[in-house]
């Protein structure tokens, strides 16, 4: 679960990074506290089904593209 967590992690950073947000200014946007975008961002929490659409709101596309490539991660990691 936690490789899981940590594909979710970077994917986000990364998408938010290239939408040209900083951590604080995106988490405004989102609608979600400064500390709550720090956790999701670090793997540290599960977020909820909301957050998570919220974030994918916050970067204009839909919550199938947000979650792009993590099952890979998740599937990757059953199998050990």
């Amino acid at each position: 679960m936690q490789q899981t967590l940590l594909a979710l992690a970077e994917r986000i950073k990364e998408l938010r990074k290239k939408a040209g947000f900083s951590q604080e200014s995106f988490a405004d946007h989102c609608g979600l506290h400064r500390t709550q975008m720090s956790i999701l961002e670090r793997g540290k929490r599960n977020p909820s089904l909301a957050t998570l659409q919220a974030v994918a709101d916050g970067l204009d596309i839909s919550l199938s593209e947000l979650l792009k490539g993590v099952d890979a991660a998740h599937r990757k990691q059953r199998k050990r």
